[in-house]
């Protein structure tokens, strides 16, 4: 694997300590981390091992990684391993993209809730899939799915939301035969939306009367019954975004585009052009 003319990392070690020192007090232990992990992968600094061919008595200095999931570097090794592994499990039929996405309210308050949140959209996503599969009226049968969170847009904004990979058609109920789903066309998302919101925000509530929900700033008022309650009410009426895309161009297009999404960065190194004092410029994707 080559390396790209430009890493996150070289932003990192030139900018960093000037950045670093006018954030004071405003970054956290984890981001401190990372940046850490990042500008110190794969050099000296995270020792190394030697590789020696006793044939020509060449030696190789290989530097250790810093295996960290926020990583460029990492991320892309990690990906491919995954993508390796998973060759196994695709079985000869379409597979469909489904999304899963959050209004922007939920968004903001799963800001300060991340695993209670995240757990609440993983759930529902799948028990949304499963139950409107399973009804003979649209499929009726039992599907295999693998979802994969995405907590940022493509603004590297916050914005979680769940990608679905999914067959297109499960087991009978029996297990005794193959369903497939009409060519083109696996669920209605329209029904797949009234049902995700309906079980997302049931979950929510239930959370939310546990005390398990914590609220900051101006959310800080939902901490009232009543107004957590007035707040839920044009949730329930709004429409939820889901999505699914017609079938991928075989098995091997489906696992590349999920193997992208498992071990996914905010900004890969591919798409750094150049930076100085000021900016850094980045590719569309």
């Amino acid at each position: 694997m080559s390396r790209p003319g430009l890493e996150v990392a070289d932003i990192f070690r030139a900018q960093g300590p000037h950045w670093r020192q006018s954030q004071v007090g405003h970054l956290s232990l984890g981001q401190l981390k990372v940046m850490s992990a990042i500008e110190c992968c794969r050099s000296a600094q995270l020792g190394g091992h030697v590789l020696h061919c006793q044939a020509c008595d060449h030696r190789q200095v290989a530097y250790n990684s810093c295996r960290n999931r926020h990583c460029p570097k990492c991320q892309a090794s990690a990906a491919q391993r995954w993508l390796e592994a998973r060759q196994a499990d695709l079985l000869p039929v379409d597979y469909y993209h489904l999304v899963f996405t959050l209004p922007a309210p939920i968004s903001n308050i799963a800001y300060y809730n991340k695993h209670v949140v995240y757990t609440i959209l993983f759930k529902a996503a799948a028990e949304t899939l499963q139950k409107i599969a399973a009804d003979p009226k649209h499929l009726g049968a039992r599907v295999g799915l693998t979802l994969v969170l995405h907590t940022w847009g493509s603004a590297m904004t916050h914005h979680p939301h769940v990608h679905g990979i999914v067959p297109g058609g499960g087991l009978s109920v029996d297990g005794e035969r193959w369903i497939s789903c009409r060519p083109g066309f696996f669920l209605s998302v329209r029904v797949l939306s009234r049902l995700f919101r309906r079980l997302f925000l049931e979950q929510l509530n239930r959370a939310y009367q546990a005390g398990q929900l914590h609220f900051y700033g101006e959310y800080q008022a939902l901490t009232g019954s009543q107004c957590f309650a007035a707040w839920l009410k044009p949730l329930r009426q709004c429409e939820w975004v889901v999505y699914a895309k017609r079938p991928f161009a075989g098995p091997k297009a489906v696992l590349a585009y999920l193997s992208r999404y498992t071990h996914r960065v905010a900004i890969a190194n591919s798409r750094l052009l150049s930076f100085d004092d000021t900016a850094v410029p980045l590719t569309s994707k």
